[in-house]
């Protein structure tokens, strides 16, 4: 996390801003598995009305639990594929603009998304070998919303910077 994201997410935490925040992050079991990765310094923000809860996979009309999905490059173009083959990059791509409609509507200026997803991962994703190895890069909705302005962390970062 840069300065500028962690001045961008103090501002917002102190004036109550809206803030986007990934929805297993706030213990829905909406993962791939069905499963949440809760953040119980995130909980108490939504129980105040200042998160955002969300999911591009939900918003896309995916199933829970669905198969495991990484990004991998074809032809030069970033594609997400599921561990069976199947390419489900358009699912990816119309949960990616339903979370930045989501972030223009609520005015949220910042998103905090949850590591490594394919949707959402901010950093570091997975390598597209279904493998658990990490390579530089963002999910398909990290970076949409990046494109569009607006600043993305990890659930790690905003631990960080409550310390």
């Amino acid at each position: 996390m840069n300065q500028k994201d962690f001045t961008c997410l103090k501002e917002a935490l102190e004036k109550k801003k809206k803030i986007l925040v990934s929805s297993c992050l706030l213990g829905m079991k909406i993962n791939y598995e069905g499963k949440a990765h809760p953040v119980d310094e995130l909980r108490q923000f939504f129980l105040q009305g200042q998160v955002i809860p969300i999911c591009p996979e939900v918003l896309a009309t995916m199933p829970i639990p669905r198969d495991p999905a990484e990004i991998v490059m074809v032809n030069g173009e970033r594609k997400v594929y599921n561990n069976k083959g199947i390419d489900v990059t358009e699912e990816y791509l119309l949960g990616a603009q339903r979370t930045l409609d989501t972030a223009r509507t609520s005015g949220a200026k910042i998103a905090i998304m949850k590591t490594h997803s394919p949707s959402c991962g901010c950093g570091k994703i997975y390598d597209g070998t279904f493998s658990e190895n990490l390579v530089e890069g963002d999910g398909i909705t990290v970076a949409l919303l990046k494109e569009n302005g607006i600043r993305v962390i990890t659930e790690e970062d905003f631990l960080e910077c409550l310390k």
